[in-house]
């Protein structure tokens, strides 16, 4: 996906460099040289990253961070002549990402947006909820392989065994045949043939303690496929 960043700034040569630099590294830019102008698009759509000069024909650029930045959760990376320290504590206390001084090798910019978008990216991922499912007592953590039984004991699922369970508990009381489960679990390493699906099935009813000869959980439907007869409620998703 193209990662897109609005550039607010009215030297035209230094913006001219920044969308260079940027799109070197694959991303797509638009420029400004006024607030209002930016304004207009920032609330038209947000970006994935803003770059902002300070020093601007119609204002200040660090008011924009506590004001309409802010709102629309835009990390931002200021680009100022302003080298003080002072003027530094106010535009991170404000809320930017990162701070540059002029001049600066474009080169660099572009890196520290990179940066800027992975931390912000990591960051989103560790703050996501793990996606538990329960059904017939047990509980699984697809976010981390972890069954868990109803005494609280854990058992580690591998990727492909925890594959084949979404698959199954994404669609409770449906047939699932084994061309589609193959098409999930052939991706992630089995051997791209029917047999391979029974195998993984058969090992994941022996985790579950479903009875080979009569399972309750996952149930062979001669000729079709399998289907997840248990009811599954999502507590985290």
């Amino acid at each position: 996906m193209t990662r897109q960043v609005y550039i607010l700034e009215d030297e035209a040569d230094a913006a001219q460099l920044f969308e260079r630099a940027l799109a070197a590294e694959g991303f797509q830019t638009r420029l400004f040289g006024r607030i209002a102008d930016f304004c207009d698009a920032l609330a038209a759509q947000c970006p994935d990253l803003c770059i902002v000069d300070l020093g601007l024909p119609d204002g200040d650029g660090a008011e924009l961070l506590g004001r309409e930045l802010a709102a629309a959760e835009a990390p931002t990376i200021i680009v100022s002549g302003r080298g003080a320290l002072a003027d530094k504590l106010r535009g991170l206390e404000a809320g930017a990402e990162d701070y540059l001084v002029k001049p600066f090798d474009p080169a660099e910019l572009a890196a520290r947006a990179q940066v800027v978008l992975r931390r912000r990216s990591n960051a989103a991922r560790a703050q996501k909820p793990d996606e538990i499912a329960a059904f017939a007592g047990w509980r699984v953590n697809f976010s981390t392989f972890h069954l868990i039984a109803t005494d609280d004991t854990e058992d580690g699922l591998s990727k492909a065994e925890a594959a084949l369970l979404r698959a199954f508990v994404d669609a409770p009381g449906r047939v699932l045949s084994r061309t589609a489960l193959l098409e999930i679990c052939a991706p992630l390493g089995d051997e791209a043939f029917d047999r391979a699906i029974d195998v993984r099935v058969s090992r994941l009813r022996k985790k579950l303690g479903d009875d080979p000869k009569r399972p309750t959980l996952i149930k062979t439907v001669y000729g079709a496929g399998y289907v997840f007869a248990a009811k599954v409620e999502w507590l985290s998703r």
